[in-house]
């Protein structure tokens, strides 16, 4: 039976690349190793895969293998980084984030405020980007530690990091920053841009999901850290558990494939963005933009459509998959913390969908997305028109 669904959720999860699968499936059924157990040759191949695998996610942001730290994801990534710098350093310093990033920032941050941290919320503008001039105003001589995301989940802005970096640099402040967009769909390289901690994940990037890493900058002082999970000192003692080779190496082939794709996929996912807001806005009134008009992430699309309920909105797309917001804060009725950090006004905030478009999005799948979006909208409207009247 053919699936006519249409999935437009890229920013929640991709599907994994076939590609990225072929590489996996013999560490799952034909090659076995624990990668710590290098006493026979099963465990030194799964050590050689990993390492080998370590090497191409340090190249996709321009880093070395040995700064590389794999974890189960970006969330835990953002906690190691969060948490271990408070808990293995002076603890109790100065921390800035801002009020945009995503909930795996804010809680592990707002956590360490009720251990007794200095917690300030940076404002972001209009299109959701933090100003590298309130950066600067606001670091104190106790900060510690300030995390910038690099493109926004909800909306795809993109932050001005270059300028952030100068700041942070300037005022021997360390500088974290979630990466998970945007690793694999915008260049990222951590030698011209000099973050000390950085977050990331295989499953936004086409690889297999529970896998992800964080990147630690070699420097003097170094970055200390304290780990979050025991038992076995794994990882540079950073991160224990074994290490689950064929994630491993999909996340390192995914990185692969995203590099050497990505001119050509982003100009291609550009003009399908391009295309789908077009189509919609032909068509519908009232439909407004969020996220930076231009400097943004080449598959998202953000718009808020005014006079209609979000929830019947959302319920209406038969058949299409998109987002109301944060994959992470979904069942959460409230409006988008990203949104209201922004100025958005509550009604259009409840009122807006995330496209996500991907790798495997087709032209066809645009024009149909489109037209289910349009009949939902003019439906909705129509019948609150009509209730009006009555």
């Amino acid at each position: 039976m053919p699936d006519d669904r249409i999935y437009l959720d890229h920013h929640a999860t991709t599907p994994c690349d076939p590609r990225v699968l072929q590489v996996m499936w013999p560490w799952f059924a034909e090659r076995m190793g624990n990668a710590s157990s290098t006493s026979h040759s099963f465990g030194t191949e799964a050590r050689d895969a990993v390492e080998g695998a370590r090497r191409q996610i340090a190249e996709s942001i321009g880093c070395q293998a040995e700064e590389i730290i794999l974890t189960s994801g970006a969330t835990e990534s953002n906690n190691l980084a969060i948490k271990g710098l408070y808990e293995g350093s002076r603890g109790g310093q100065h921390l800035m984030v801002n009020a945009a990033e995503h909930r795996a920032v804010l809680d592990p941050a707002r956590r360490l405020q009720r251990r007794g941290s200095l917690l300030t919320v940076l404002p972001v503008d209009q299109f959701g980007r933090v100003d590298p001039d309130e950066v600067d105003q606001t670091i104190r001589p106790e900060t510690e530690l300030v995390s910038v995301m690099a493109a926004n989940n909800e909306v795809g802005t993109l932050n001005p990091l270059a300028a952030i970096t100068e700041v942070c640099s300037r005022k021997n402040v360390l500088l974290h920053c979630d990466a998970a967009q945007a690793v694999g769909h915008v260049p990222v390289d951590v030698a011209a841009l000099p973050v000390d901690l950085m977050s990331f994940t295989a499953h936004k990037l086409y690889g297999p999901p529970g896998i992800g890493a964080l990147y630690v900058r070699r420097r003097q002082p170094p970055v200390r850290l304290q780990c979050q999970i025991d038992g076995g000192g794994h990882e540079r003692r950073l991160r224990s558990g074994t290490l689950p080779v064929p994630l491993i190496v999909g996340f390192g082939e995914a990185c692969r494939i995203a590099i050497e794709d990505m001119a050509e996929e982003t100009q291609r996912l550009e003009r399908l963005r391009r295309r789908l807001h077009e189509r919609i806005t032909e068509e519908l009134g009232d439909v407004t933009l969020n996220g930076h008009p231009t400097e943004r992430l080449a598959g998202n699309l953000h718009l808020s459509f005014g006079g209609v309920d979000g929830a019947a909105l959302l319920a209406g797309l038969n058949g299409l998959a998109v987002s109301s917001g944060s994959a992470c804060t979904s069942a959460d009725p409230e409006p988008s913390h990203v949104l209201r950090a922004m100025g958005v006004s509550e009604p259009l905030s409840l009122a807006s969908l995330r496209f996500g478009i991907g790798r495997f999005t087709t032209d066809e799948e645009i024009e149909r997305a489109a037209q289910v979006v349009i009949n939902a909208v003019k439906r909705l409207r129509a019948d609150r028109e009509l209730g009006q009247l009555c």
